[in-house]
């Protein structure tokens, strides 16, 4: 699927919810020592990712290509799990989904899109960092409203 099909109807429909994205229902558990071969319900566990949203990662071409047994099932690796881990971080810039599956195409064709991928990486920054000064304003804000409310009630 192409970053355009990503806002189509269908695709929608199977999105997971931004909880489910984030991994904000489940907390993730530590990587097992010494183990590389995940099953779907592992890397779930570890993650906090639902199996639905790892397998909507995988079809809109998020995630790298993921190996499969003979019968079919999904094994992950330890070098999947880096990259989910690299989404979640990228997730919580605010990047759009689109963004996200740009930045996993230009991986996939190599070193020669370092540039585009250190630009694309750049502007995230810049987003994160205007967002972070609107918040410190913002925290500004609730602080004096607290210390307002922290005075001894005055009357008229």
């Amino acid at each position: 699927m192409t970053v355009m099909d990503a806002g189509t109807d269908t695709e929608t429909r199977d999105a997971p919810t931004a909880r489910e994205q984030c991994g904000a229902d489940n907390a993730p558990h530590p990587r097992p020592d010494g183990q590389d071969m995940y099953t779907i319900s592992e890397v779930s566990a570890i993650s906090g990712l639902s199996a639905h949203t790892l397998r909507w990662y995988e079809r809109i071409g998020l995630m790298p290509h993921v190996d499969r047994t003979h019968t079919g099932q999904r094994r992950f690796t330890n070098r999947d799990l880096d990259w989910l881990n690299l989404v979640g971080k990228l997730r919580l810039t605010g990047m759009p989904v689109a963004g996200m599956v740009r930045y996993a195409e230009l991986v996939r064709q190599g070193a020669q899109t370092f540039g585009e991928r250190k630009a694309l990486l750049e502007t995230t920054r810049e987003d994160v960092l205007r967002r972070i000064d609107e918040l410190h304003d913002t925290l500004a804000v609730l602080n004096h409203k607290i210390d307002v409310y922290s005075q001894p009630a005055r009357t008229p």
